[in-house]
């Protein structure tokens, strides 16, 4: 009888614990989801997840060193995806589209590669994108981590508001209304 009463505790701990799990995981679903975020002013020193960013160095396809920072001041939506992954692929022409409707409302677009050169040309000489694209080879997934995507899964997506901070994040691939959705409600 005592054993079967300490199984019963353990099973109410165990449902708290996840009830506790699932609750800390949609309160963070949705403060990533693109409420509007508390602006913070432009003199405020980054996070460091922020940081890990805004300071990179990456490669454009010419070889040429492309630099996050040249972006801070607007909003900015950072795709990071590759060739071989095919909701990736599905997905870039959504997001083209969405830099073609929001580049005169302020937003910036920025693709990373978790690729090598070779491809990524091949790819984008049958798909043009309208937006920069640089290199981030497999440096790209620790970065990606960094920036909240903790299964290191592709395609990942990072909106950053004016201030240079991460406001929405989203694992697997995007849809244009949910970005819209998303850059409704980020302040300019």
């Amino acid at each position: 009888m005592q054993r079967r009463h300490l199984l019963g505790w353990a099973a109410v701990g165990g449902v708290a614990v996840a009830g506790g799990a699932m609750l800390a995981l949609r309160h963070e679903r949705q403060s990533d989801g693109g409420a509007s975020p508390a602006a913070a002013p432009s003199s405020a020193p980054l996070s460091d997840t922020a940081a890990a960013f805004w300071n990179a160095s990456f490669d454009t396809l010419d070889q040429q060193p492309y630099l996050p920072a040249q972006l801070r001041g607007k909003p900015l939506l950072l795709n990071f995806w590759a060739t071989w992954c095919a909701p990736c692929v599905k997905e870039l022409p959504e997001i083209n589209q969405f830099h073609d409707e929001f580049s005169a409302k302020g937003w910036q677009v920025l693709g990373l590669a978790v690729d090598a050169p070779t491809p990524v040309r091949g790819f984008l000489a049958k798909l043009p994108l309208r937006f920069p694209v640089a290199l981030a080879g497999l440096t790209g997934t620790d970065l990606s981590r960094q920036l909240g995507n903790t299964k290191g899964g592709l395609p990942f997506t990072v909106a950053f508001s004016a201030q240079g901070e991460p406001i929405w994040r989203k694992l697997g691939a995007t849809h244009l209304e949910e970005l819209r959705q998303m850059a409704a409600g980020v302040p300019t």
